[in-house]
């Protein structure tokens, strides 16, 4: 039996452990990334709050601000929760399974996980090129729309990429079982 950890979750040695590896490190950066704009949307509400409060003159457009980049920042956490398993669980119902099931139901949701970034990926892209072809902005900022498209691609990547992680460890959990999930 291969060991995961030295073989990735592909199971095809080094190159694979160092492929997981290497994707693993650019989802977790991603959300950091994600996190970071989360901070800044924080920091210029609270600035425009502040503006508005004491100089009666709140930063124009902030909302849209705010729109755009939770919209970006929502989608980058996607890929880091299905790596991590942190994506919505009904652990009522796998709290009495096995270690096996678990991994059988990991395996269906990494499936599920993986052709929704597939479906959402082409979808979202059509939807760029749309609000590309057509030059449509924000009403106070003149933002175009289309901007926020292409990082929410990259997260919807990554978050196929994950999902065929996570599937390939819950296989190798069902192919390789320890005693204490049989």
């Amino acid at each position: 039996m291969k060991d995961p950890d030295t073989t990735g979750a592909t199971g095809s040695g080094q190159s694979g452990a160092s492929l997981v590896w290497l994707a693993r490190m650019a989802i977790r950066c991603w959300a950091i990334l994600g996190g970071f704009l989360v901070i800044a949307i924080v920091l210029m509400t609270t600035a425009s709050v502040i503006s508005g409060f004491v100089f009666d003159k709140p930063f124009p457009g902030d909302f849209e601000l705010v729109e755009l980049g939770v919209a970006v920042a929502a989608f980058s956490f996607l890929p880091f929760c299905q790596l991590t398993g942190s994506n919505v669980t009904v652990d009522i119902f796998t709290a009495w399974a096995s270690p096996r099931l678990v991994d059988g139901f990991k395996l269906i949701s990494s499936l599920i996980a993986g052709a929704f970034a597939l479906l959402l990926t082409t979808t979202m892209y059509d939807g760029m090129e749309y609000y590309r072809q057509y030059n449509e902005v924000t009403p106070i900022l003149e933002v175009p729309i289309w901007s926020v498209f292409p990082p929410i691609l990259i997260s919807l990547v990554l978050l196929a990429v994950a999902s065929l992680i996570s599937l390939m460890e819950a296989i190798l959990g069902l192919m390789h079982p320890t005693p204490q999930s049989l």
